[in-house]
């Protein structure tokens, strides 16, 4: 198949892809950087766009069979009203660009993330609970609102609802292993928010099998089936690399260093894949054992 990926480059994207070249597949990718060279394979194109704008990058998402929407600027920074704006246009944009420029029998899957959810304490979710009312919650409203405007042309879409990635080439744990190493390392606030975590080989393997599966439509959370709070997540991976977690990160702390994006950490989502589960997927990591085992190893 023909694939196209906004985003084609970043954490998520540069693993997708590399699983999709395996497979035989055809990958054009975009990215903001001028030049990339973390992938070198025939079968892989790379575009230099700003896909909040019209372009040429367009012709490459009509040629699709399939197109992976990823592309969004990070959430990890101070939020200034700059900054937000950004962080909405990076998605919203591209998201409505990408759905103008899909033929009619082609697949969407687009990301959104379980911040669409908001603060819900112990509550499940399920793909069906009710979005939150914060920003990154209206950030997801709105992206996902955007997506679902290309089933109107006959588009297959699939929305994926990321949860917190472990991986050891991006994601969190790039973050995460370097403090806990210092012997700085530790839950956030009290540590009884949920953490909505999922291996990326997860997130790879669930979005290919979507795009295998042609009846798969509409809203999937991407996090492992066992969600764990954030203070035993940071108990298990402090045990994994040998290293204490006594130096929690108070919440007013988080929030006067971090503002408004501060709270969004200490925000509770305990979200489960219910269709993904439903639907067949098996995931390789259901436990967070599992999953720090083999990452750390």
């Amino acid at each position: 198949m023909k694939i196209f990926i906004t985003g084609g480059t970043g954490f998520v994207g540069h693993n997708l892809s590399q699983h999709l070249l395996l497979n035989a597949h055809h990958v054009t990718a975009t990215g903001r950087s001028e030049k990339q060279d973390r992938i070198d394979h025939p079968n892989f194109t790379y575009i230099s766009a700003d896909t909040t704008k019209p372009g040429k990058w367009q012709t490459h998402a009509e040629d699709s069979d399939i197109a992976v929407n990823l592309a969004g600027k990070s959430i990890f920074t101070r939020w200034t009203p700059k900054t937000k704006q950004q962080i909405y246009d990076s998605r919203i944009l591209t998201t409505r660009h990408l759905v103008e420029a899909l033929p009619s029998h082609s697949s969407l899957l687009s990301t959104s993330a379980v911040g669409y959810y908001g603060h819900r304490g112990d509550d499940i979710l399920s793909e069906d609970a009710p979005a939150g009312s914060d920003f990154l919650a209206k950030v997801s409203i709105d992206w996902e609102k955007e997506a679902m405007e290309a089933e109107k042309k006959g588009v297959r879409v699939a929305i994926t609802r990321f949860g917190i990635i472990l991986g050891n080439d991006g994601g969190a744990m790039e973050k995460l292993v370097p403090a806990f190493k210092a012997f700085v390392g530790g839950p956030i606030g009290d540590g009884k928010q949920w953490f909505p975590w999922i291996h990326i080989e997860d997130i790879i393997h669930a979005a290919f099998f979507i795009m295998e599966n042609s009846l798969m439509k509409g809203i999937f959370n991407f996090t492992a089936p066992h969600p764990v709070t954030n203070k035993y997540f940071a108990k298990s991976l402090a045990e994994f690399l040998n290293r204490p977690a006594f130096m929690p990160a108070p919440a007013f702390l988080v929030r006067l260093f971090a503002g408004e994006f501060g709270q969004t950490l200490l925000n509770s989502q305990r979200a489960i894949p219910e269709k993904l589960i439903k639907s067949g997927y098996q995931f390789k990591y259901p436990d967070l054992s599992d999953a720090l085992k083999d990452l750390v190893d």
